[in-house]
């Protein structure tokens, strides 16, 4: 079709560069809902200022309305537009930003971001992508974007545009593809609310690179998860179809299998299918395996997943928090 777009049932497709930037930026302004790529997973993007165009993005995913969004902007003067940074978070800012990290902060009176977006709270989550093309987006639409990942809540979260397309065909308007997310989990997330800097979620930025950043420890996050301050805050959270039998040393017969690293358990071969997050026990391999590797299992029609064990230092914390979420009882919010 023209300018290399798709028509698929509603959902337009354009190869990431201008021409797609363009019409990107046209369709937030109108109120649309754009799923673009970031260096964690894909976004789902939609002004954050039109409360109408947040709450269809709220019904596009399905996405729980207490569950607050993040506010990806380009560039760091711009997050300070909407949130006050206390020295804690300005350092968090220069050391990660563009990158992977997720700042919750209180937000400005003036910030101008819909009520919906925020959940109803006084603070405001914001992160600068380092993705080209969603710096691109973001610089030409010229204000925030909401995007938390572009799948249907509790759904594996994507890491291409075809992922994208599986959950959301005919239920959001564009989707600009460019390739591959390299990180492959959502961000880190800190808040930085006037106290010690909480750690909410483990994610693209190791918990040790922020600590030795700031010079201390991180504060734990709150006990009550009732009303979260951040995404990725709920236990039944990135659930596969499937079952997932976490740190199994074989897997059952006719079980998927997740594994990891070059030594495979014994039984393997009884697995229905198998694939690997890292076979050399990549930890970076892994997390941008994880999602897709979810799906595919999750698509092989298997009624459970057996999980190898992964380990939990560096980018494994992200992996395994995401592993424990999928694989708690649906409903859950601790």
């Amino acid at each position: 079709m023209e300018g290399g777009m798709t028509a698929e049932l509603g959902t337009r497709v354009m190869q990431a560069g201008a021409a797609a930037t363009a019409e990107a930026v046209r369709c937030l302004g109108a109120g649309g809902l754009v799923a673009f790529a970031t260096e964690t997973v894909y976004g789902l993007g939609a002004d954050a200022g039109n409360g109408e165009a947040v709450a269809r993005l709220y019904a596009a995913k399905g996405r729980p309305a207490f569950n607050p969004l993040i506010a990806h902007v380009a560039d760091a003067a711009a997050a300070r537009r909407l949130a006050r940074f206390d020295a804690a978070a300005e350092r968090l800012a220069a050391a990660f930003w563009p990158g992977p990290l997720t700042l919750v902060l209180p937000k400005r009176e003036d910030c101008g971001l819909a009520d919906l977006a925020l959940a109803g709270l006084d603070s405001v989550a914001v992160r600068v992508p380092a993705h080209p093309a969603a710096r691109e987006l973001l610089a030409a639409f010229g204000k925030p974007v909401v995007a938390p990942s572009a799948n249907r809540s509790g759904h594996v979260s994507p890491t291409s545009a075809a992922h994208v397309l599986a959950d959301l065909r005919g239920r959001i308007d564009l989707i600009v593809d460019a390739g591959a997310s390299a990180v492959g989990v959502e961000s880190s997330i800190v808040a930085c609310l006037g106290g010690a800097p909480i750690w909410l979620r483990p994610g693209g930025v190791a918990r040790a690179a922020i600590e030795r950043v700031l010079g201390h420890p991180l504060a734990a996050p709150p006990a009550d998860n009732d009303a979260p301050l951040a995404p990725g805050m709920l236990a039944s959270h990135y659930a596969p179809k499937a079952r997932l039998r976490l740190d199994a040393e074989n897997p059952r017969a006719g079980e998927a299998l997740l594994a990891f690293g070059p030594a495979l358990p014994k039984d393997a071969s009884r697995a229905a299918v198998m694939l690997n997050l890292s076979s050399r026990g990549d930890l970076v391999e892994a997390a941008a395996n994880l999602f897709s590797h979810l799906r595919a299992l999750d698509a092989s029609g298997a009624a459970s997943i057996a999980v190898m064990k992964v380990p939990h230092e560096g980018l494994g914390e992200a992996i395994n928090d995401r592993l424990a979420r999928a694989a708690a009882p649906r409903g859950s919010t601790r």
